[in-house]
């Protein structure tokens, strides 16, 4: 068993996971989530921010991106059953199923890049290895993944010459092409979110996927940001003349770059804004020290018929490497109410699929 030791989430140790910092845990709070932290083991192992949040007269124990701490793969299972046992006893009778969205490396990863394999193994063969060596066999993959489980991140570690020179020709090209176009790229702030809804709005019609209320990304420019080690927003629009043209949120923590949010518009696409879009950020949080520029979603590999294959082909255009993550799990601690909250998004899941299409960029 683990000792948990809890703890104000304003005390989370620093990290590069933005979903484990004092300052996510302010976002889900304006949400309607309550965020509690914790340390493991005496802090060798790090810390936990943990939100509860309601679902009718229960409740659900989400672990954004975390624990951030990685046993060996064999044991990835028993870590799970071990710490989900000991956060139970600290979280109460009303908490129905712990969720987590692991970051942790898929135990496919190795299989699927050498076997080029462009999807996940089916849940059920994946929960029969996640539970090898548990003792009750109650480790079960969520429906959904909150958080992406393929992701293409960008390395920063280089000047941007080396960068760039990764890339493919076209994605080269097109950047030069908005540049030359005179796309330009400027850092706005919260007064500028009415622009960015309006070009999301946009976007999620386009694609057709049903999009995060305004009270969302609101939250995420109510929170406090001081405190050594935390984490900050960068906010960037792209215009073209009077025109918006496209929008990035991203978050910053740690050494790491996130890409949250991002919108287009649906004028001028030919001026190729969103490729300028993303090598400003890039050099942007290169300039705060980052290592990595995380682009978020893609298709584990090139596949056509995938729903984020047109993002595969968008994404991997400026470099980089997917990482295949072990996405969401969840482990039951009411097995009725579980199974209700199962079906329950079963049904959401149905009634509000995205018309995705593999398209282009944002």
């Amino acid at each position: 068993m683990f000792d948990l030791c809890a703890k104000t989430p304003q005390a989370l140790l620093p990290t590069d996971i933005i979903f484990q910092t004092p300052y996510w845990a302010q976002v889900k709070s304006r949400l309607g989530y309550k965020p509690l932290a914790f340390d493991l083991e005496s802090r060798r192992r790090g810390d936990v921010l943990v939100l509860l949040q309601p679902r009718g007269q229960k409740k659900i124990a989400v672990v954004p991106q975390g624990p951030e701490y990685a046993p060996d793969e064999e044991n990835y299972g028993p870590f799970l059953e071990e710490f989900s046992l000991s956060l139970a006893e600290k979280l109460g009778p009303d908490v129905a199923c712990i969720r987590y969205d692991l970051p942790w490396k898929s135990l496919y990863a190795d299989e699927m890049k050498k076997r080029e394999w462009t999807a996940f193994p089916e849940p059920r063969i994946r929960e029969m290895r996640m539970n090898m060596g548990t003792r009750h066999w109650n480790i079960r993959k969520s429906p959904t993944d909150l958080t992406v489980a393929s992701s293409l991140v960008v390395d920063l570690d280089e000047n941007e010459e080396a960068i760039m020179s990764r890339m493919k020709a076209k994605t080269r090209y097109n950047i030069g092409l908005a540049q030359r176009k005179g796309v330009t790229v400027r850092a706005v702030s919260a007064d500028n979110l009415p622009e960015f809804y309006a070009l999301y709005g946009q976007t999620a019609q386009r694609n057709g996927f049903s999009p995060c209320s305004y009270e969302n990304f609101a939250a995420l420019f109510k929170c406090r940001f001081a405190g050594k080690g935390n984490a900050e927003l960068v906010f960037l629009l792209a215009s073209h003349g009077a025109d918006n043209l496209a929008g990035a949120i991203i978050g910053i923590s740690g050494k790491a770059a996130n890409f949250l949010y991002g919108a287009s518009s649906n004028l001028k696409r030919n001026l190729m804004a969103p490729y300028l879009m993303h090598w400003t950020a890039m050099n942007l949080a290169r300039t705060r020290g980052c290592l990595t520029y995380e682009m978020g979603a893609v298709s584990p590999g090139l596949d056509p018929a995938h729903p984020f294959h047109g993002m595969y082909r968008f994404k991997t255009g400026f470099g980089g490497r997917i990482e295949l993550r072990s996405g969401s799990w969840d482990f039951p601690l009411n097995q009725d109410a579980y199974r209700s909250f199962c079906n329950a998004e079963h049904l959401d899941r149905s009634r509000l699929a995205p018309r995705m299409r593999a398209g282009g960029p944002s």
